[in-house]
């Protein structure tokens, strides 16, 4: 017996040494000498990011050669790069939707074999500290339908918005009002503000432009919330569910609140120009990225900084008990499956997803929402953000519910820039009802996608 005990000694001390001898194989100069390309959209996190590059490479002995290109035509050009299949850029920025194409396209290299791998991983990286939905929403199955948060993680975060309602405090403080928390009373509230400072002010800023970006922010997010499906699986194939009642209901009160106190030019609105409303006082509520509003706010950002406060989405009043959700966008950094530098476009990838990094940027760099609890509880940053009424208070109440809200589908693009333009005939007032034109939609949705294979 005593024999059998030593002898389960020593395995149990090989066992740890070997353990302890493997995690620590890992060193960040292991692809010194390396040159790795980055490309980045432009953007205040790869603006961040590009001011700490040298310190990256001081570290890991890795030159980095990046490019930055406007958003307007930034996936225009990655798509171009990708397809080469030349393995340029090494490391690139992306979003969650981008993933169901890039990925089954084969563009993408997973990250679960880096992540798991303790000698290529810092032990400090800890991937559990990322919020649930935010990393979530970047690991997929490849099946279309699928929902995602299962699979295999094709990216990881950078930092992300979600949807939330911003008001003028000083203004709803000279009119006697109070921050909506249902869809009516915002619709109230809409009809109460409409042209509160004279001709050309307006209640509410929404997106409109003829584009997938004005279905994803607000108009999403409150579309989940009133329990509507945008596509689910029947019968072995992708059916358009965007004419259901849940939709319409919700549709038909999007629609009211844009004539009872929208942008008059609401058609031609993007978050830039919904955002600068907010700020120049022009608009009293901006329903869209907290981000956006929030760079809105800081002493000497607009007009209106300092005025500026945060509730979470409105919800259904006949659905306040239900789960508060709201839509997604994550930017986040993504490998090339042709990357012939793998090991050192993984340090990069990890270097700036890391806590440290991160805290820094959301504290510097005003890189928020960060997409780490770690980042979001320190006390340094709730002190910067606790200058911003609500904002805290909203992010919290609703980022357990955020996630992408779409169902993942190569069309994503094709389909949602289409029920953009549903929405403007909808507001043009191009159809006989909400149901007329939902029911339209959902057959050239159902006839978009009937050639998408689930297997």
């Amino acid at each position: 017996m005593k024999k059998f005990f030593v002898i389960c000694s020593l395995v149990l001390l090989l066992v740890l040494f070997t353990s302890v001898t493997y995690a620590s194989n890992f060193s960040w100069d292991m692809a010194e000498g390396t040159t790795i390309t980055v490309l980045f959209n432009q953007h205040t996190y790869s603006e961040a990011v590009i001011k700490k590059i040298s310190e990256f490479e001081d570290l890991t002995g890795i030159k980095v050669n990046h490019t930055v290109i406007p958003e307007e035509n930034y996936f225009d050009k990655l798509s171009i790069y990708l397809n080469s299949r030349a393995g340029d850029p090494d490391v690139f920025m992306t979003g969650a939707y981008q993933i169901w194409d890039y990925a089954p396209a084969g563009y993408l290299q997973e990250l679960d074999k880096f992540i798991d791998d303790t000698s290529l991983t810092a032990p400090d990286y800890n991937i559990d500290d990322f919020f649930e939905g935010i990393l979530g929403a970047l690991r997929w199955d490849l099946v279309p339908g699928h929902k995602t948060g299962t699979g295999l993680q094709w990216a990881v975060p950078m930092a992300f918005e979600q949807y939330t309602l911003a008001y003028n405090k000083r203004i709803f403080e000279e009119k006697g009002l109070e921050p909506p928390k249902t869809m009516e009373e915002l619709l109230e509230v809409t009809k109460a503000l409409d042209e509160f400072d004279g001709k050309g002010s307006y209640a509410l800023a929404l997106r409109g432009t003829r584009n997938w970006a004005t279905i994803h922010p607000g108009y999403m997010t409150t579309y989940a919330n009133y329990g509507a499906k945008d596509i689910v699986i029947e019968d072995d194939r992708l059916v358009s569910r965007v004419n259901s009642p849940e939709a319409v209901e919700m549709t038909e009160m999007w629609l009211d609140l844009i004539h009872g106190g929208g942008a008059s030019n609401w058609s031609t609105y993007t978050w830039y120009q919904a955002s600068a409303d907010l700020g120049a006082g022009k608009a009293a509520m901006l329903f869209d990225a907290d981000v956006v509003e929030y760079f809105q706010n800081p002493e000497g950002a607009s007009k209106e900084a300092g005025n500026l406060a945060w509730v979470p989405a409105p919800m259904p009043e006949d659905r306040l008990d239900a789960d508060r959700k709201s839509n997604l966008w994550v930017w986040s950094l993504a490998m090339n499956k042709y990357s012939r530098k793998q090991e050192a476009a993984w340090l990069f990838m990890q270097y700036f997803t890391n806590a440290d990094y991160q805290l820094w940027a959301a504290l510097n760099a005003k890189c928020v929402n960060p997409a780490r609890e770690s980042v979001f509880n320190n006390s340094e940053f709730q002190s910067v953000v606790s200058k911003a009424d609500g904002y805290s208070e909203a992010f919290e109440a609703t980022v357990d519910g955020t996630g992408i809200q779409f169902t993942p589908q190569p069309k994503f693009f094709e389909l949602t820039t289409e029920w953009a333009s549903t929405l403007q005939d909808l507001v043009a007032g191009n159809y006989d009802s909400t149901q007329e034109a939902m029911d339209e939609l959902k057959v050239k949705m159902d006839k978009a996608l009937s050639d998408v294979e689930l297997e």
